[in-house]
């Protein structure tokens, strides 16, 4: 019986191939980007669950809220707090404290091999709560010699080859020798801490001279720490219990209301946007966004079909009426078309798994991942029948209860118009998918303005010809001779070292006191960087008022700059010879100068109050290049002067202005999807709009003749088959304009320095929307016009 049904079915699929064919592209074009998007968020939603015990693991975070900063969460804690979680929380199982993982980048050196990588220093439980499969070695005793490391197979292989790396040195930073207990197995990508070695915590401790007060001062917030939770204790249970940890301990912090909150693994990645000390969005949105756009891009294929089936009623109609008069039932006849659209989707499934396996390598190029469609997985493939089943039964429904309710009498008289009863329920499902459409093409150029916008921003800097490279290894020592040879080449014209890169401020401290500041008022949480001098030169930024740093080092030791932003914040009239104290020490400095504002985080926030010390704590050098130089040229100069300061490391430089681009990844991200997107909507749409045509132009076949018989010119018989189509295109830009703005102002408001929405871009969707019906339509109508009316006429 139900072989019978599919038989049917592909006899009525050959029979019609057009039509047939314009159904399996549009449903696989939706299906594809469906299924796309679906593997996408299956991947996201994935992140870190590889670990067995992710359920019970958890980052420790600080909540404040301050009365002039508001609030903000940070991850930067001092090592203290992680004593008492691990001493006197019992809930707590195993606590590690370590630095800032996978963003901690030294040389290793086996032999000849050099490489430069991005590591970290844990305590040894970090590897007790993240239970990395150890391919060689154990998590109980890897990192108990402080002068120990654990690779990752990748690393172990490039330092070692194929030899067994266990108890062989690494010379790190060409400083210690490091023995390798461990090698663990590759990092999933899907894993948000990315890292290719561990060193122990402790070896940290012994040889890095800033980390001798580390472990009890509770306002050295430089570090992360992690703990994972006993087996069948909540976060619930434990929050009470570690919220005030901080407050009763730190006098210092008090002010700021410090809270201790924990912050669960399987959020990390969708969700990093805090309110009240809760996690409350972040990835998760455009996660969510995207999922709607896949099924919305799927309605519109199921819509187009649809619309194509119960166009082509009149022809079915005879067939419903025969049948039905020959004994057949309602109920065989729904099953006969559902069996059509079924065997239609199936075919199309096959075409979008084509799409998707040559769309992948571009696609995770895209959004920088790694996937893959899982043939071996049995799951996937129960899912996707289901996923064939419920789109098939979905594109084919309205077709199958339509058709099938034919009055069999009236149909063989021909009493019925069934064009006409269908035809309101067409144009509601036209206008319904192109207003998605539309909407995506606005949403497209919003994303697009935001982003030139934000980049068209003033930096209050020079990124032309800038460059960066960090001070590893033996550069800060050298950095005086460095500085001069770098100038005797010729392709450098200036010179300057920093505790932060140009696009970054790693170090956030306190200023204390100042002139006119009232004894209730908060401490100002500031960006401090430490520079050279030239700093400001070579960056290329504009003093307001006030002098720059002189050419030493030590000069200036009790001078600081502001930037015009923290001399707003606490209220300075005449700024320069102003005494303030700052970072909790009680010798007031004095404010020599203030710079005009730069843009040195994020592009889309107003710029924060920072403070410029002069001092030799360097963790980055910059370099602008001479003008009207071979920037090649100039590279192969610079690697050999780099590599002989620093033999130990490879030269690696960032330009800025790339690394000031990184910051609109996101975005970016977001507007090529959305732009991606809105194309294969519309021309799903356009595939529907061209097959209507088609048969708006097989139906009217009389009519147009008798017209040009009349005189009836090529434009009039073209305007008289496009100005429905038009109309229902300027219907659903005038109901999705409205609708799009309420949704894409409200995605605006998270960005502090953003664009206003006009009425241009609601214009210009209109008319790109209405110029791509035209071209859709006009191939039919215009051929519809060339017809010979007297062949026209004799057809009838």
């Amino acid at each position: 019986m139900v072989k019978n049904y599919f038989k049917i079915a592909w006899r009525n699929m050959v029979n019609n191939k057009v039509y047939s064919a314009i159904n399996i592209l549009g449903l696989a074009a939706g299906m594809a980007v469906a299924l796309l998007i679906g593997l996408w968020v299956v991947n996201e939603y994935s992140y870190d669950k590889f670990l067995p015990n992710y359920k019970q693991l958890y980052r420790v975070e600080l909540n404040f809220t301050s009365q002039h900063d508001g609030e903000h969460t940070q991850t930067a804690m001092a090592i203290p707090l992680v004593d008492v979680l691990r001493k006197e929380i019992p809930e707590i199982k195993h606590a590690a404290e370590t630095d800032w993982v996978g963003w901690q980048w030294h040389s290793l050196l086996v032999g000849d091999k050099k490489l430069y990588l991005g590591g970290g220093a844990t305590a040894p439980d970090f590897l007790k709560i993240f239970q990395y499969p150890f391919v060689k070695g154990s998590a109980k005793d890897a990192l108990t010699d402080p002068y120990s490391i654990v690779l990752t197979e990748s690393t172990a292989k490039a330092l070692f080859g194929n030899a067994d790396p266990i108890n062989k040195l690494v010379r790190i930073d060409n400083q210690h020798n490091l023995k390798v207990t461990g090698v663990i197995k590759e990092i999933p990508k899907n894993a948000t801490l990315q890292f290719s070695y561990l060193t122990p915590f402790s070896f940290k401790e012994q040889t890095e001279d800033w980390m001798k007060n580390a472990r009890t001062t509770w306002t050295n917030n430089s570090f992360n720490a992690f703990v994972e939770l006993q087996p069948g204790v909540t976060l619930q249970q434990v929050a009470p219990k570690i919220k005030n940890i901080v407050y009763d301990h730190s006098p210092q912090m008090r002010i700021a209301k410090p809270e201790v909150i924990l912050h669960p693994l399987k959020d990390w990645h969708l969700y990093s946007d805090f309110k009240n000390g809760k996690a409350v969005g972040g990835f998760i949105e455009y996660v969510r966004m995207f999922s709607i756009i896949g099924i919305l891009v799927l309605l519109i294929a199921c819509i187009n079909f649809m619309n194509l089936s119960t166009a082509r009623s009149e022809k079915r109609a005879r067939e419903v009426g025969v049948r039905k008069a020959i004994g057949s039932q309602r109920s065989d006849l729904i099953i006969q078309f559902l069996a059509e659209s079924i065997l239609i989707t199936f075919i199309a499934f096959l075409f979008s798994i084509l799409f998707v396996q040559l769309s992948l390598p571009s696609f995770n190029t895209l959004v920088n991942s790694s996937i893959s469609i899982p043939y071996s997985n049995p799951v996937f493939w129960s899912i996707m029948i289901f996923y064939v089943l419920l789109t098939g039964l979905l594109a084919g429904s309205r077709p199958a209860f339509y058709l099938s309710s034919f009055n069999p009498v009236k149909v063989l008289k021909g009493a019925i118009q069934v064009g006409k009863t269908a035809s309101l329920p067409r144009k509601v499902l036209v206008v319904i998918q192109f207003s998605w459409s539309i909407a995506l093409i606005i949403s497209t150029v919003i994303v697009y303005q935001q982003i030139q916008h934000a980049k068209s921003r003033p930096t209050g800097y020079s990124a032309d010809r800038l460059m960066m490279t960090d001070m590893s290894g033996d550069l800060n020592n050298k950095y005086d001779a460095l500085k001069n040879d770098l100038m005797a080449t010729g392709m450098v014209e200036s010179v300057a070292a920093a505790s932060s890169p140009v696009t970054n401020i790693y170090s956030h401290m306190s200023l204390d006191k100042w002139p006119g500041k009232n004894a209730g008022d908060e401490a100002v949480n500031i960006g401090a960087i430490f520079v050279s001098d030239n700093y400001f030169k070579t960056l290329g930024m504009t003093f307001k008022e006030g002098r720059d740093f002189t050419n030493s080092w030590t000069a200036d030791s009790t001078s600081v700059i502001l930037n015009e932003t923290a001399v707003k914040r606490i209220g300075l009239k005449n700024p320069i010879n102003q005494l303030i104290t700052w970072n909790g020490n009680t010798t007031p400095v004095r404010i020599i100068g203030v710079v005009k504002d730069a843009l040195m985080e994020s592009p889309f926030t107003p710029v924060a109050p920072a403070i410029f010390s002069h001092g030799h704590v360097a963790n980055t050098i910059m370099y602008r290049l001479a003008p009207n130089i071979n920037t090649q040229d100039a590279i192969a100069k610079l690697t050999k002067i780099f590599d002989s300061y620093n033999p130990a490391y490879p030269y690696i430089y960032q330009f800025v202005d790339d690394e000031y681009n990184h910051k609109f990844n996101m975005e970016m991200l977001v507007g090529k999807l959305a732009g991606v997107f809105a194309g294969l909507a519309i021309l799903i749409s356009c595939l529907g709009l061209f097959g209507l045509a088609a048969y708006v132009a097989e139906q009217r076949t009389k009519e147009i003749g008798i017209r040009k018989v009349l005189g009836a010119s090529v434009a009039q018989v073209w305007l008289l088959l496009s100005k429905d189509f038009i109309l229902l295109v300027i219907i659903s830009c005038v109901v999705t304009s409205p609708v799009a703005f309420y949704f894409l102002q409200n995605w605006l408001q998270k960005y502090d320095y953003r664009i206003t929405i006009g009425p241009g871009v609601f214009v210009l969707s209109a008319i790109v929307a209405i110029v791509i019906t035209l071209v859709t339509i006009s191939f039919q109508a215009i051929k519809a016009a060339l017809t010979n009316p007297v062949k026209s006429l004799r057809s009838e």
